[in-house]
């Protein structure tokens, strides 16, 4: 049986688990929309803004590569900053989603490890269906490590987990980054769920300033040994600096989002992005789908061009931001959020918001 639950009490009703009953908690992934606990209670919102946040960066790191069929020559579109960054946060995201899946199929279903086994499998496929157009999507990495690390964690205590995800990390951070990273990543997010980190997210600001202070810290410090390396010639560990370096921005972006949601900006950082991240698995195949077309149908030197790759990546996040604040307005999720979910929970779920809940 999977981990046992120490998450507060739960009405009787929030467990039938009867369609159209919501569930007693967030039925979702990297990809999805989490609530919390209760029906009552609100969207974890600060996920949806992570989500959006990282699909865009993704977007900007990818496009020459799909646009040329993964033989491009990359130069960053955005001069210095590093795109790439948006992979870890989506990892970390993937890990959260899943154990918040596993918490609700927990108080559904008496098997819900089969429930979690659907979701991989699921996302497996439409990985190796997206793999025909982009030879370097990520779904079937995620599926595959999902597989082979997530669900055999959910049979570990919180603390094994938590230990794990650090030794992974740490191993990978050493070798360069590579598949390790991303299922250490997967654990940490995880371990953040069982430790009840992910609940308290929407009400701490001294938290995330605090992290990310370490963290600009920690980055300042692996920037100084990259210089000291460089200077004498020493390129040996350059790339454990570098993967190190590159998470700890990562984690900075992520903090200062935290923090500059509980001000004032709030609404703006939930209008930009939050409608991205709440159809982001939608969003990241129709990204590959109008790259392609823009690039062989329109003919766009997208490959070619850091300027043009620039210009396409953001009127593609326009159209896509347009598509799903509209969407959003009348469905409870996008297209493809939903057919995961039919497949993840072997029956159809409303998609239609009712009208009489429709935001006016």
């Amino acid at each position: 049986m999977p981990y046992e639950d120490h998450s507060p009490g739960l009405n009787a009703g929030d467990l039938t688990g009867a369609p159209g009953v919501p569930s007693a908690r967030a039925e979702a992934t990297a990809w999805e929309t989490p609530q919390m606990t209760s029906p009552g209670r609100p969207r974890i919102a600060a996920l949806d803004v992570l989500r959006g946040f990282a699909l865009c960066e993704i977007l900007l790191a990818n496009i020459q590569l799909i646009a040329d069929g993964g033989t491009a020559v990359v130069t960053q579109p955005m001069g210095d900053w590093d795109p790439w960054l948006g992979l870890p946060i989506f990892s970390l995201l993937f890990g959260i989603g899943f154990s918040l899946l596993l918490d609700s199929a927990a108080h559904r279903v008496p098997r819900p490890w089969l429930v979690l086994l659907r979701r991989l499998l699921t996302l497996l496929a439409i990985g190796l269906v997206h793999m025909l157009l982009w030879p370097g999507e990520v779904l079937t990495k995620y599926a595959i490590a999902g597989l082979l690390v997530l669900l055999p964690s959910t049979w570990l205590p919180r603390w094994a987990v938590a230990g794990l995800a650090a030794a992974l990390v740490t191993v990978a951070v050493i070798s360069g980054g590579g598949p390790l990273l991303i299922a250490g990543l997967f654990l940490l997010g995880s371990a953040l769920v069982r430790y009840g980190v992910i609940e308290k997210i929407e009400r701490s600001t001294r938290g995330p300033l605090l992290l990310g202070l370490a963290f600009a810290a920690g980055l300042a410090s692996a920037l100084w040994v990259q210089a000291s390396m460089r200077a004498v010639g020493a390129t040996t560990y350059l790339p454990a600096t570098t993967t190190l370096a590159d998470l700890l921005l990562a984690g900075i972006y992520v903090c200062v989002l935290l923090v500059l949601l509980r001000t004032p900006l709030r609404p703006v950082l939930q209008f930009v992005f939050a409608p991205l991240g709440r159809m982001a698995l939608t969003n990241y195949l129709t990204a590959t789908l109008l790259v392609l077309a823009a690039s062989h149908i329109l003919g766009l030197p997208i490959g070619q061009s850091s300027s043009a790759a620039f210009q396409a990546a953001g009127v593609i996040l326009a159209a896509q931001w347009l598509f799903s604040a509209l969407w959003l307005r009348r469905y409870r999720q996008g297209p493809m959020e939903w057919l995961w979910r039919w497949a993840t929970w072997a029956r159809r779920p409303a998609l239609r918001i009712p009208r009489a809940e429709l935001i006016p």
